[in-house]
C-alpha cells in the first residue's frame, strides 16, 4: 500500500460515533492536505458509509474506511494492511471507547483497556509517528474531592462504574508507554452534544436530567439538588474535538495530560435552573435527593426514561475540580475556549424535545398500525 498523497496521514478510531465523526470532519476542514484513515466496526459500516457520503467530493477523497476493531489484535486488520498503514501514519487519535451505563465488565475491559493497548502497539509500528492522542475522560478521578491535577492518575480513588475504572486502566497503559512513545492524553469532563446544533449520540448523563424535567407535568416544580453548590463541569463535543486536535499538533504535547474543562464555575443548582428555564419549567428550593427522584419516577412515562435515579444524582454530585494548566498552555493563542453552558443550553434542550416528539410520533404510528390491522384492538 503506497503512502497517500498529502502532508500528513492520521488514523482515527471510534468512527462513526459522534466524537470521532466530529473529529474527522474537523481534521479534513482544518488540514486541507491531510489524509485520514478511519477504523470502523463491521456492524457500523453502513453508518460510516452514510457519513462519508455526506461529505463533499474533495474531502471524501481524503478518507479511507478500514473495516476492523480498535480492540482486536492488529485492530482487526490483515497483517499486510497493518504494516503498510503503520509505515504511513503521522498521528493517531484513539477515540474508541465504551461509556454507556450498564455495560458489563468484560466489554468495558476489552474495549477500553485492550483498545488502548492496541493503539500503543500501532504507535510502536509507526516510525513516522509524531503524536498518539488518547481520548480519555476526567471521570477517572472517581470519588476524589477537591482539586484533581492533570499529572495525577491512580491516587487510590474509588469508582462508581466499570467504565471509569477501565478507562483509568487504559490511561495507566498510556502513561507507561509515554516513556518511549510521543503520547498525549486528553481528559474532557462530562461531554454533551454539539453546542451549535445540539447533535448527540446518546441521550444519557445530563440528558437524563433534561428528559426528566421535560417529562414532568408543568404544575410540578423542579426540585433543586443538594448541595446546590456542588461543582458540575460540562463541555460540548465541538469544543472537545477542536481542543484535542490542536493539542495533538502541539510540539510540546507528548508526555502530557490535559484536562478539557469549563472554567465557568457551574454549580448543580445553576445547572437545574438553566435546564428548567430552557424547558419552560419552574424550580423549587427543595432538595433533589434519591427519595425525591424515586417519587418523580411515579409520574406516568418518566419511569421508562430514567431507570437509575441514584446514578443520576451521583453523576451530578461530583466534588472534583480539575486543574487545566497543561491544557491552557497547549491551547494558548489558539482562541479555543469552552463556551459557558448557559450559551447553548437552549440548543441541547431543543434537541431533547425533538427526540421526545419523534418518539411520541413513532409510538402513535405504531398504535395506528395495530388498529388498522385489528379495529377491535
Amino acid at each position: 500500500m503506497a503512502r497517500p498523497g498529502g502532508s500528513e496521514v492520521v488514523l482515527v478510531t471510534g468512527f462513526p460515533a459522534l466524537q470521532a465523526r466530529k473529529l474527522l470532519v474537523h481534521l479534513l476542514a482544518a488540514e486541507p492536505e491531510t489524509f485520514v484513515y478511519a477504523v470502523v466496526l463491521k456492524t457500523l459500516w453502513p453508518q460510516a458509509v452514510e457519513v462519508l457520503g455526506a461529505l463533499g467530493p474533495e474531502q471524501r477523497s481524503r478518507v479511507e474506511l478500514l473495516e476492523g476493531d480498535a480492540a482486536a489484535l492488529d485492530m482487526g486488520l490483515s497483517g499486510r494492511e497493518y504494516r503498510a498503514i503503520g509505515r504511513e501514519i503521522d498521528r493517531i487519535h484513539h477515540v474508541a471507547h465504551v461509556s454507556y451505563a450498564g455495560v458489563d465488565r468484560e466489554t468495558a475491559k476489552l474495549t477500553n483497556v485492550r483498545g488502548a493497548v492496541e493503539a500503543i502497539e500501532l504507535a510502536k509500528a509507526s516510525p513516522s509517528l509524531r503524536c498518539l492522542v488518547h481520548h480519555s475522560t476526567a471521570a477517572i478521578s472517581g470519588d476524589r474531592e477537591g482539586m484533581f491535577y492533570e499529572d495525577e492518575l491512580d491516587e487510590g480513588q474509588h469508582f462508581v462504574t466499570v467504565v471509569e475504572q477501565t478507562r483509568m486502566q487504559a490511561e495507566k497503559a498510556m502513561r507507561r508507554a509515554m516513556r518511549e512513545l510521543p503520547i498525549v492524553v486528553v481528559r474532557p469532563t462530562t461531554i454533551v452534544g454539539d453546542s451549535g446544533t445540539g447533535e448527540a449520540d446518546h441521550f444519557d448523563g445530563p440528558y437524563l436530567l433534561v428528559t426528566l424535567i421535560l417529562a414532568l407535568p408543568s404544575e410540578i416544580a423542579v426540585p433543586l439538588p443538594h448541595p446546590g453548590t456542588t461543582p458540575v463541569n460540562i463541555v460540548p463535543v465541538d469544543f472537545v474535538v477542536r481542543a484535542a486536535h490542536a493539542i495533538g499538533r502541539h510540539p510540546d504535547a507528548p508526555g502530557k495530560t490535559a484536562h478539557l474543562a469549563s472554567h465557568e464555575g457551574l454549580t448543580a443548582a445553576r445547572l437545574f435552573e438553566l435546564v428548567a428555564r430552557a424547558g419552560g419549567r419552574r424550580t423549587a428550593r427543595s432538595h433533589f435527593s434519591t427519595r425525591v427522584a424515586q417519587a418523580l419516577l411515579a409520574v406516568p412515562g418518566v419511569g421508562r426514561l430514567l431507570h437509575k435515579p441514584r446514578e443520576l444524582v451521583q453523576q451530578l454530585a461530583t466534588a472534583a475540580d480539575y486543574d487545566t494548566r497543561s491544557a491552557d498552555q497547549l491551547l494558548g493563542g489558539t482562541g479555543i475556549e469552552c463556551p459557558p453552558f448557559s450559551s447553548y443550553v437552549d440548543t441541547l434542550v431543543s434537541a431533547v424535545q425533538d427526540r421526545l416528539s419523534h418518539k411520541r410520533r413513532e409510538l402513535l404510528a405504531a398504535v395506528e398500525a395495530l388498529r388498522a390491522e385489528d379495529p377491535f384492538a
